[in-house]
């Protein structure tokens, strides 16, 4: 077995494999000692794996045995035995790596061992999908092989309040989407109290349909947001602009790098149109903003494919697997410019709360391992980002499958008319054809064209995404035609009808290449399973987006020099490498913008990681006196060096500036004055205000009670944390949407990026500093419970499925008393007399 995978595998991956099929033998040789074992004696082994591993065994040491016990229990619950190729399988993913097994292999059954082995450690075991219904599915499946064996199941779906999530994260196993646990990770760190947690420390993690969740959606950032105030004029007219725009004469449309440019003419017009002089002005930057906005709304972004049109709202279509994405909005106001351009009512803009990228949360746990039937052309990105290498898992059966040469044609009108053909065909001698697209309005072409020719068939595109399931599990049944957006039904079996396999098994027609072998090769994967027949052949045009964006001008002068029409294909291994090449070249363009965020995300993670954690520390904390003592000393610290620099002599020293800041900030007016400073250096004076503050604290304190004061400490310094992180998080983005720019001055942007980030961090960090003195040593505390509360509520994900928190009773703010002479909150930087308090 080993000998033929020499050439596929790599030394790596190959001496893996080789030490994996050893232990897959261990483990099937204790099959008849534990078939011998009742019931309760099975059952009677997890108690005594859990024994032995408090006694200081590893789970290696018993992953044998463990692995024989979930065999002999599927057999019996379930009645699926794992075959020798899963106990691999299984033991890579309980390895970390990632086990790639072809569609059909039993990918769901060869997670069960592990999840069980690294479940008996107590630290729970995650299972992620990519969609609630398998989630829900596996769930309730396998739950009834994990409660034989002594282990409680969790399903972590959208909707659950924090009580039931709380409950699935505290079962021995959860399942759930990669969405939703990244989402309640980031809800997590935005709680008030650490009771209202509900997930774990991250312990281990198998991704199911691991190159989608990992790589395909590695570059969508999971976003919680509140409602941003702000006008739609701008987007109104902006779309009213962009729609008297002319292509190439106004704007040009790079369909590489799917941007859009505007022309020296297209620039007047914006001029004339907005009433400016100059677009590229630093003042007219949120014009130009919304002009780019609305160009890429009416020019790249199409209705039917990138998005569609439902009840009154703009629902985004997943490029990967043609599902509509519920809830997900475009950010930068692209959401709204198209909400502009189709004459619907334009949402206000969000701000965000809390974010993460999908690759920085799943790098979070301890151990992670992931599955799929497509992941050997991507091992770089796994090995380089997340540490795991791809095991190529032998099939149980030989795969048969028929893959046949790509066909040609010079038009798409051509192509398609030759699908209908080939489905017809197909159709009247039974054989079932699932039928791939790659856009929503393709599958809508075909139907209609199977419709005039009177051929039933099933349409699976994002507009009908329900009943996905039955529609996928009924693909192989005799004369069943179905048509499918790309990875639809990723997850569920084709299984063949009767009679199928005398037919020839599954066609899989594919209508166009992707820009990914992997989702090529996934579609293909659906045929031809556990050595079933099957055959696949791609249909392809020179028109297809894929061979414009790489030049297929000369093949089609060379079609038409040769007289061929557009019915007439052609069959060639050139044309079908150049193809290939082509997609290499965009996978490696995706690989180096997924490497190159997650350099710019690594920034935001190191950041964010200190955030949360001193989040913890302040709600964990019994006592943060001596923290805001601290902050109290670099406050002064801070202040008075940098009105008494070294440079300076004592005379030219700043003191009005001291005992004005002071004054305003952390004592009544007219407690100091510069007479309390005279004739002191620097470190004398630090000393001698920190003695100052600290007494008027303890006053504060006096008179507040000192439980009281532990309490309103805590909910000052949680509402300040989480207000400048948001606006940190803000300011992170803008400085990342333009710090490309510096590669003009010769800087390196990702260089610039991480110091500039850094000095804004410790900016951020010596404001929550300054803010928290602030407000403590200036608030009054009225009557009332002191109570914390959220930064902001009516809370929205936008990176995945709506998932609103539910709406929860607010609670009682403690009121300020700002006395005539502070600050005015208003943030005027007026005296509150002189401005509000008027």
């Amino acid at each position: 077995m080993i000998g033929m995978l020499k050439k596929v595998l790599g030394d790596t991956s190959l001496r893996k494999l080789g030490k994996m099929e050893k232990m897959a033998h261990v483990i099937d040789g204790m099959a008849d000692e534990m078939k011998a074992l009742t019931d309760d004696e099975l059952q009677a082994k997890t108690p005594e794996f859990k024994e032995r591993l408090a006694n200081g065994e590893t789970l290696g040491d018993i992953m044998p045995e463990a692995f024989a016990v979930v065999r002999e229990a599927s057999t019996r619950i379930l009645g699926l035995t794992p075959y020798y190729v899963q106990l691999i399988g299984a033991i890579a993913l309980h390895e970390g790596n990632i086990a790639e097994m072809k569609t059909g292999e039993g990918k769901t059954l060869v997670a069960t061992m592990p999840l069980y082995l690294n479940a008996l450690s107590g630290k729970g075991a995650h299972l992620v999908t990519v969609n609630d219904y398998l989630a829900s599915r596996d769930a309730k499946q396998l739950g009834l092989l994990y409660n034989f064996l002594g282990l409680s199941v969790g399903l972590n779906s959208a909707g659950l309040s924090p009580e039931e999530k709380r409950k699935a994260y505290a079962a021995d196993i959860t399942y759930g989407t990669n969405n939703e646990f990244g989402f309640d990770y980031l809800r997590d760190n935005m709680v008030i109290y650490k009771e209202e947690m509900v997930q774990r420390p991250l312990n281990y993690a198998i991704v199911d349909e691991v190159d989608s969740i990992l790589i395909d959606e590695a570059r969508t950032p999971l976003i919680i947001s509140g409602n941003a105030e702000k006008s739609t004029d701008l987007y109104v007219r902006a779309n009213q602009f962009a729609r008297l725009l002319t292509e190439k004469q106004d704007y040009t449309v790079d369909l590489k790098t799917k941007s859009v440019q505007l022309t020296e003419e297209g620039m007047t017009k914006a001029e004339n149109f907005f009433h400016i002089k100059n677009l590229y002005d630093y003042s007219n930057v949120l014009i130009n903003h919304h002009v780019n906005e609305a160009l890429k709304a009416h020019a790249i972004m199409h209705r039917d494919t990138d998005y569609v049109v439902q009840d009154g709202e703009i629902i985004i279509v997943d490029p990967f697997t043609g599902r509509l994405m519920q809830g997900r909005r475009y950010s930068e106001g692209l959401h709204q410019a198209i909400e502009a351009k189709e004459g619907l009512e334009i949402q206000s803009e969000s701000k965000t709360l809390a974010t993460i990228t999908l690759q920085n949360y799943f790098r979070m746990y301890g151990k992670l391992a992931g599955m799929t039937g497509t992941a050997k052309t991507e091992e770089e990105e796994f090995q380089s980002i997340y540490n795991m290498d791809v095991i190529v898992i032998p099939t149980n059966k030989p795969v048969i499958r028929d893959d046949k040469p790509d066909l040609i044609y010079k038009t798409q009108k051509g192509k398609f008319k030759a699908v209908v053909d080939e489905i017809s065909t197909l159709y009247h001698r039974g054989q079932p054809v699932l039928v791939g697209t790659v856009a929503v309005e393709t599958s809508e072409l075909i139907s209609k064209m199977l419709k005039r020719h009177g051929i039933p068939h099933n349409v699976l595109n994002a507009k009908n995404h329900a009943r996905e399931a039955e529609i996928i599990e009924n693909a192989g049944q005799v004369g069943a035609v179905t048509i499918a957006t790309n990875m639809a039904g990723r997850g569920t079996d084709i299984k063949l009808g009767e009679g199928v396999t005398k037919l020839g098994g599954l066609f899989i027609l594919g209508t166009e290449r992707h820009e990914s072998r992997r989702i090529d090769n996934q579609l293909r994967g659906r045929s031809g399973r556990q050595g079933d027949p099957g055959i696949s052949r791609f249909y392809l045009s020179l028109e297809d987006d894929l061979m414009r964006r790489f030049g297929s001008d000369r093949m089609k002068g060379m079609m038409e020099r040769l007289g061929m029409d557009d019915d007439q294909p052609i069959e060639s291994k050139i044309v079908s490498k150049s193809v290939e090449a082509a997609q290499k070249r965009v996978e490696g363009n995706n690989f180096d913008a997924r490497k190159q965020l997650l350099k710019f995300d690594d920034v935001m993670r190191q950041q964010r990681e200190i955030i949360y954690k001193q989040r913890m520390e302040v709600m964990e904390s019994e006592n943060l006196r001596p923290d805001i003592e601290n902050m109290i000393k670099s406050v002064i610290d801070n202040l008075v060096h940098a009105h008494t620099p070294d440079h300076e002599v004592p005379e030219d020293w700043d003191l009005d500036g001291i005992i004005d800041y002071l004054n305003a900030k952390l004592f009544d007016e007219g407690v100091l004055s510069v007479k309390d400073l005279e004739g002191k250096d620097p470190e004398e004076m630090i000393e001698d205000l920190y003695e100052k503050a600290i007494a008027r604290y303890d006053e504060k304190e006096e008179s507040f009670t000192t439980e009281r004061m532990r309490e309103f400490e805590r909910v000052v310094m949680l509402r300040t944390v989480d207000t400048k992180w948001m606006d940190h998080i803000d300011a992170m983005e803008q400085l990342r949407e333009g710090i490309h720019l510096r590669a003009y001055g010769q800087v390196d942007p990702y260089r610039a990026y991480q110091i500039e980030g850094f000095k804004m961090f410790e900016e951020m960090v010596a404001g929550i500093g300054e803010e928290t003195v602030n407000i403590l040593m200036k608030a009054e505390i009225q009557e009332q419970p002191v109570q914390r509360e959220r930064v902001a509520n009516g809370l929205r994900v936008i990176s995945g499925g709506m998932d609103d928190e539910p709406k929860k009773k607010q609670p009682i703010v403690s009121k300020m008393h700002v006395g005539r002479n502070d600050p005015c909150p208003c943030g005027s930087g007026k005296k509150y007399k002189n401005c509000h308090g008027k």
